[in-house]
């Protein structure tokens, strides 16, 4: 043998050790908190809930041992719930409640499944560290509210944040070109203007006055405490000690969480390890997310996120849905024979106005042999909006966000950049358009014409689809659409949607149009199917390299940069960046953080 053949050989027996050492180690790991993780015989249920509260999980939670880092998704907070209410192991439920930031819509389905675990015979306590607003009218759902000892309340209302980049950006040699339709449509605010418009205004306004109005009133109905009280607390006080809370009735008990853990030991005679059972835990050793049950089976295939055209590998986790892995979602329920119904669960603002239709032909296809039902969550809009229309029946959440019937078109001009770097640019053509369209230049009049124009008619196309498919005339459509946002309530009230449910409405529904047996429970399947850290380190080649590290990094990245996330136009902005041509975009113009 030569040296060289024996430096390869070396070599790869050390790729060898590198590989099969961290798996064999992961792989022990593994079996040892898996085995840990077996529910004892009786036990309280302990759920951490902060956040903007994901609609589903991402893919990067299922890395092993990294899985209980992350905050639970909504889907999964309801499943957890769902189990528990007859789950006879489960003697009371603990929320951990901090830092909640989630839309009303999703605050409002938690909301309803606390409260079903209470008319079960189910104690469900919250326990807030220094709690604000949202993660007050949350806790209110439960039996009792206690509140951290040394800690405060911040009750100061809601409000709605809104971010304008025109002006820094101009400073920057940087401005947009926009194609509005219509006057609600306010996205493009973000990038043209210094201030929002009336129009922009006047729907915020609304929606942030009944977000108020359910805040008030619900608050007010759980604590039987006068509205009018509990406003002049905000209003007056806002900021308030536990002891002041408590004088107050805003809350049930003061104490420290180690004190707290320790009456929960001499409640239930265990201590604090044997007792306490986490919601990850809980949800693996009860079978996942999936449902297993009899008589067919339903599929939940997740619109999340912005829409986007492209195939399955084509965004990251976390940044929204693809045409191509809508596509395989699809497919998936549709070659399944136990698949007798199919519901799409929205939780998506839009995005890319053809990728939407083209994922609203996809779903025509597939209501032609089995019926499909869609489920609007925190948002639905726009582009959103667009995919429930293939659904044969939607249900919406009295607080979701939802209709935005419009589109806009944004056209990116840095010649200012150019000019103030000091870049000179020449180009030479065939063609009057040619280079009509570069962003190194704004449109002239005519090829601005031109651009409206094209607007203009997938605007009138996706007023059209609303028209036939909501049974109403293009008028009365179109006097709906414009941009306009509605709440789930109010898009009832005009026939943009069916009925006011969650997710379980939207199941039940399914499974009444696919005539299943009523008397036995159905199976359920999530799609997109989660990836698994075997799917990335075994599956095909797109799972590895830049992309599995990315998603590895995306992981923490997403925990320790939160305040990217709150700022309202960096997902449209997310959107635009994609390509360097002029886009139109189907997409909620109200993109605004309620707090």
């Amino acid at each position: 043998m030569t040296d060289k053949q024996k430096r390869r050989g070396c070599w790869r027996a050390g790729c060898l050790t590198l590989v099969i050492a961290p798996l064999a180690i992961l792989a022990v790991a593994w079996a040892l908190v898996s085995w840990s993780h077996r529910l004892p015989d009786r036990f309280v249920l302990k759920l951490a809930v902060g956040g903007q509260i994901d609609e589903r999980p991402a893919d990067a939670v299922a890395f092993p041992l990294a899985k209980e880092r992350q905050l639970l998704s909504l889907q999964e907070l309801l499943q957890i719930m769902e189990r528990a209410r007859t789950d006879g192991r489960v003697r009371s439920v603990l929320l951990n409640i901090d830092g909640v930031s989630a839309p009303p819509a999703k605050i409002g389905q938690l909301r309803r499944s606390i409260e079903a675990l209470r008319s079960s015979g189910k104690k469900v306590t919250a326990f807030l560290r220094s709690p604000e607003d949202k993660d007050y009218l949350l806790a209110v759902a439960c039996d009792s509210v206690v509140v951290q000892k040394g800690s405060w309340l911040l009750l100061d209302g809601l409000k709605a944040e809104m971010f304008f980049l025109a002006d820094p950006l101009k400073k920057l040699g940087v401005t947009f070109q926009a194609s509005q339709w219509k006057k609600y449509k306010s996205a493009v605010e973000t990038f043209t203007r210094s201030s929002s418009s009336p129009e922009s205004r006047e729907e915020v306004g609304q929606l942030l006055d009944q977000a108020w109005d359910d805040y008030l009133g619900y608050v007010s109905a759980r604590r039987h405490i006068d509205r009018d009280a509990f406003r002049t607390v905000v209003d007056s006080v806002a900021v308030l000690s536990p002891e002041k809370a408590l004088s107050q009735h805003l809350v049930d008990r003061v104490s420290s969480a180690w004190q707290l853990e320790k009456e929960y030991e001499k409640r239930y005679a265990a201590k604090a390890g044997e007792l306490f059972v986490g919601g990850h835990v809980y949800l693996q050793e009860t079978g996942g997310l999936s449902v297993s049950g009899k008589g067919g089976t339903v599929a939940v295939i997740n619109v999340t996120g912005p829409i986007v055209s492209g195939g399955i590998t084509e965004m990251a986790d976390g940044e929204g849905i693809s045409e191509g892995t809508f596509r395989q979602a699809i497919k998936t329920a549709m070659d399944d024979n136990e698949v007798k119904a199919i519901v799409l669960r929205i939780d998506s603002p839009g995005g890319e106005a053809m990728a939407a239709s083209s994922m609203l032909e996809m779903i025509d296809a597939a209501r032609r042999t089995k019926p499909v039902v869609a489920s609007m969550s925190g948002v639905a809009a726009s582009g959103g909006y667009m995919v429930a229309l293939g659904a044969d029946r939607i249900f919406a959440e009295p607080m979701t966000v939802t209709g935005s019937i419009g589109v806009f078109a944004l056209k990116p001009d840095i010649s200012g950049l150019l000019k103030m770097t000091g870049v000179n640019r020449e180009v030479i053509v065939r063609g009057r358009y040619a280079d009509a369209h570069t962003p190194f230049k704004p449109l002239d009049e005519a090829s601005f014409r031109k651009f409206d124009e094209t607007s203009g008619d997938i605007y009138r196309d996706f007023v059209g689809k609303v028209a036939s498919r909501r049974r109403m005339s293009f008028e009365r459509a179109d006097s709906l659409a414009g941009g306009r946002v509605w709440t789930g309530r109010k898009a009832l009230e005009v026939g943009l949607v069916d009925g006011i449910g969650g997710l379980d409405d939207a199941v039940k529904a399914a499974r009444k149009l696919a005539k299943m047996d009523a008397s036995k429970t159905p199976a359920m399947i999530y799609l997109p199917a989660a990836r698994t850290w075997a799917d990335y380190l075994f599956g095909d080649s797109s799972s590895l390299g830049p992309g599995f590290a990315s998603r590895l990094v995306s992981l923490y990245v997403r925990q320790a940069a939160p305040l990217a996330r709150s700022i309202p136009g960096l997902g449209t902005a997310s959107l635009l960046l994609r390509t360097d041509s002029p886009q139109v975009l189907a997409i909620d113009p109200v993109e605004v953080i309620i707090r």
